[in-house]
C-alpha cells in the first residue's frame, strides 16, 4: 500500500506552514531557513499540477527554493541570510539569497490567492481563479511576452475536479486544507515583507 503521506501533497503542504506560522507568530519570532526552505519545496508539485500556464513559474520557483535549501546547510534564519547579503550589498543582484526569497515569497502568494479563490467559488473552470491569482502576484513584475503566454496556458488549466483528484482530495477536505494554508501563510508572508520594509528593501523589485 503507497504511502498516506505522499498520497496527501496539500495536507503535508498545509501541516509544515501551520508550523512556519507558529514560529511566526511566536513572542520572538525567528524563522529557520531549513524549515521555510523544506515548507517551499512541499508547493512546487502544485505548479505542476496547474500545467502549462504556471510551467515559467514552477521552473523559476523550483530554482529559487533549491538555492535557498542549499543555502540552509549554512546558514540558520531568514533574518542572517537577508543581513549578510545586505552586508555584502549583494541584496539585489540577480542569484542573490534574498532575491530568491522575495521570489518564493511570491510563488506561496499565489498559491494562497489561488486557494482563496477556489474557496470562494463552486466553479468548475479553475481559469479565473488562477488568472486573478496571477494578475495579483505575479504580472505587475512580468513583461508582456510572458504574460500573453500565460494567458494562453490559462486555457490549459485542468478543471477543479482534475486538480483535486491530482491531489487525492475531496472538495471538503481540500477546501479545509486550503483554508488552513492561506491561514498560515499569511502570517509567513506578512514576516517576510516585515522584514524586508524594517531593512529598507522594499518588496517591490
Amino acid at each position: 500500500m503507497a504511502d498516506s503521506e505522499t498520497e496527501k501533497p496539500l495536507r503535508k503542504i498545509s501541516d509544515a506552514f501551520k508550523e512556519l506560522a507558529s514560529s511566526v507568530n511566536s513572542p520572538s519570532p525567528d524563522v529557520q531557513l531549513a524549515q521555510f526552505s523544506h515548507a517551499c519545496s512541499l508547493v512546487s508539485p502544485l505548479f505542476g499540477c496547474l500545467g502549462i500556464a504556471f510551467k515559467f513559474a514552477e521552473m523559476d520557483y523550483v530554482a529559487k527554493v533549491d538555492d535557498l535549501v542549499e543555502t540552509s546547510k549554512s546558514i540558520s534564519t531568514l533574518q542572517v541570510m537577508v543581513d549578510k547579503d545586505i552586508e555584502t550589498n549583494t541584496v539585489r543582484k540577480a542569484g542573490s539569497h534574498t532575491r530568491n526569497l522575495l521570489r518564493v515569497k511570491r510563488g506561496i502568494d499565489m498559491v494562497k490567492v489561488l486557494f482563496e479563490q477556489i474557496i470562494a467559488t463552486e466553479d468548475n473552470s479553475l481559469r479565473d481563479a488562477a488568472s486573478k491569482a496571477y494578475a495579483q502576484v505575479f504580472a505587475p513584475h512580468h513583461g508582456w511576452a510572458i504574460r500573453k503566454a500565460v494567458a494562453a496556458g490559462m486555457y490549459a488549466l485542468p478543471t477543479r475536479a482534475q486538480l483535486l483528484k491530482k491531489l487525492n482530495e475531496d472538495e471538503t477536505s481540500a477546501k479545509i486544507q486550503m483554508q488552513s494554508y492561506v491561514t498560515a501563510t499569511t502570517s509567513v508572508i506578512t514576516y517576510i515583507d516585515t522584514m524586508f520594509l524594517s531593512k529598507q528593501l522594499g518588496i517591490d523589485w
